[in-house]
């Protein structure tokens, strides 16, 4: 995808120029350009005066005077006024006659308008997200990783990176093995063990898995893998979520790349026998201390699949690799980075995103969720509940790395208080707006020259769509979908504003240029499509 037109990086870019002029090497600092928070204090403002002051050897209201006076002679109609504020702070005022082109050029770059902004430095990157063990349906905990796994795989995907979506199995392990006990004891009519699996799911395996009473436990926890991932593909894709590939871990021993990985970190010295166990010099590389990888009994732990795991990944191909955890892998990040090093893996190429809880909210209460004990609630249960775009949406509104509450009552809700009811309703009424106008004339309205004199309603919601590529960077750099569900929401507030202030169809009738109005409207309603498609809830035409 090719980088669509931005008329504020154009913008930002005029400013650049004429600080790198005023600098007299054609260079400048990195500096900020930002929206102010009261419209008195002008469209943008800049710190770029106060940056090149010292090496300039003035004061930084003088360069800011100086600078202003460059801005305006590059941008000449395009500024009303340029003003110096507080410090040495550059507030731009731009004309009617800016917002008008903006809004144009905007348009131009139809529904692709905020992408491809990584064009020049696009990358190959695997994310691998949910990766929940195979022992369970999938729950909510889990779910609020595929939202964000996925949501971040489509912003990526947008901003110009080419993606791959993984979930890693765990097939191996203790946790399979009582698995697979735990589902031959419901099939003989026994209890599961203390330490195994209870939920009704298990007695549902017995029952579909023909012999289970008298199969060999290993054979059995594989066939159940099996049937768990199963039912786990069909829960994601009903969440909208395509996963690329399914990697399962027992792989990495029966097709030696176990072994293949032992032998890179040997060959680099990286290993090291004591007490008949094989250690991993993880210190090397700023760990707290060695980790084991094979047990003096010849068992592997939990580190070493891993390995071998992320040397399959970086042999793939990839720039980058993206791990989403869960909150209890805290303590796994350093010894991972630590053996991504000692295999020879690039710092910064793999990254480690640790996710932290969600909690289901009912009538103020908590709902306690295990997936061992059988208590818990499935995303299919989720999405039975509150939909599907309900339940993204409300599982994104948070950073990944702050506890999430989600509250059951407020994401039933058909009113303004629900969030995305409040965008996709904007969504909708838009949609009105433009069939009420016809095709003909919504074809016209975007061809024409606009002559409005914007009204401030306008002029906010204009700013604030404008914005959206700024948004879509700062959320692809931060891997941050949820600066996207406050961006739409933010959004559909200024749309209904200005819907509330200006006429839009008819709008010649109180003096105001519908072509413009009518654009304006298009405009908003493909950047609230886009920021919903990004994050996998649909944007309705009827509501």
């Amino acid at each position: 995808m090719s980088p669509t037109i931005d008329p504020v990086a154009e913008l930002r870019a005029a400013v650049a120029a004429a600080a790198a002029e005023l600098s007299g090497n054609g260079s400048s600092k990195t500096f900020s350009f930002d929206r102010p928070p009261k419209p008195e204090f002008g469209d943008y403002s800049t710190n770029a005066a106060m940056l090149l002051a010292p090496t300039l050897g003035e004061q930084p209201r003088a360069v800011a005077e100086r600078l202003g006076g460059l801005v305006e002679e590059r941008l000449a109609d395009e500024v009303e006024k340029v003003a110096v504020a507080g410090p040495g702070f550059l507030n731009l005022f731009l004309s009617d006659s800016w917002y008008r082109d903006a809004l144009g050029a905007a348009l131009a770059a139809g529904d692709e308008f905020g992408g491809g902004t990584v064009a020049s430095a696009a990358e190959r990157i695997l994310v691998e997200f949910v990766s929940a063990n195979p022992t369970g349906p999938i729950t909510v905990a889990s779910a609020r990783h595929a939202a964000y796994g996925d949501a971040l795989s489509r912003i990526l995907e947008f901003a110009g990176h080419e993606v791959a979506r993984e979930y890693y199995v765990n097939d191996e392990g203790g946790q399979v093995q009582r698995f697979g006990q735990s589902i031959k004891a419901r099939a003989r009519g026994e209890e599961p063990p203390e330490d195994g699996y209870h939920g009704g799911y298990v007695s549902e395996l017995a029952d579909q898995i023909e012999g289970a009473a008298d199969m060999e436990e290993g054979e059995l926890a594989r066939r159940a893998v099996d049937l768990m991932i199963d039912s786990v593909r069909a829960t994601l894709e009903r969440f909208g979520v395509q996963m690329d590939l399914y990697f399962f871990e027992h792989t990495v021993h029966e097709n030696g790349e176990m072994a293949h990985a032992l032998a890179i970190l040997d060959e680099h010295g990286h290993t090291y026998e004591h007490e008949n166990a094989l250690w991993l010099r993880t210190t090397r590389f700023g760990d707290d201390k060695d980790r084991v990888l094979r047990r003096s009994t010849g068992e592997f732990t939990y580190f070493g699949p891993d390995i071998a795991y992320h040397v399959d990944k970086r042999e793939r191909g990839f720039d980058r690799l993206i791990d989403v955890w869960g909150a209890d892998h805290h303590g796994y990040q350093q010894r991972t980075l630590a053996a991504w090093e000692a295999l020879g893996g690039e710092p910064g190429r793999l990254e480690l995103i640790i996710m932290q809880l969600v909690n289901l909210v009912e009538r103020g209460q908590r709902v306690q969720m295990s997936k061992r004990r059988g208590e818990f609630v499935t995303l299919d249960d989720l999405i039975d509940d509150i939909g599907v775009d309900a339940a993204r949406f409300f599982l994104l509104q948070r950073s990944h790395d702050t506890t999430l509450d989600l509250d059951l009552t407020l994401a039933r809700e058909q009113s303004q208080d629900n969030p995305v009811y409040y965008v996709q309703y904007a969504h909708a009424r838009i949609a009105s707006i433009l069939r009420k106008a016809g095709e003909q004339r919504v074809a016209e309205a975007l061809a024409a020259d606009y002559s409005e004199e914007l009204h401030p309603s306008a002029r906010a919601l204009l700013k604030r769509l404008l914005a959206f590529p700024d948004e879509v960077g700062i959320a692809t750099e931060r891997r941050a979908p949820h600066r996207i569900t406050v961006y739409a929401h933010d959004a559909a507030q200024d749309f209904s504003a200005f819907y509330r202030d200006c006429r839009v169809v008819g709008a010649a009738e109180e003096g105001g240029d519908e072509n413009f109005r009518i654009a304006l409207s298009v405009m908003a309603q493909r950047v609230l499509a886009r920021s919903l498609s990004l994050l996998g809830v649909s944007a309705p035409e009827h509501m």
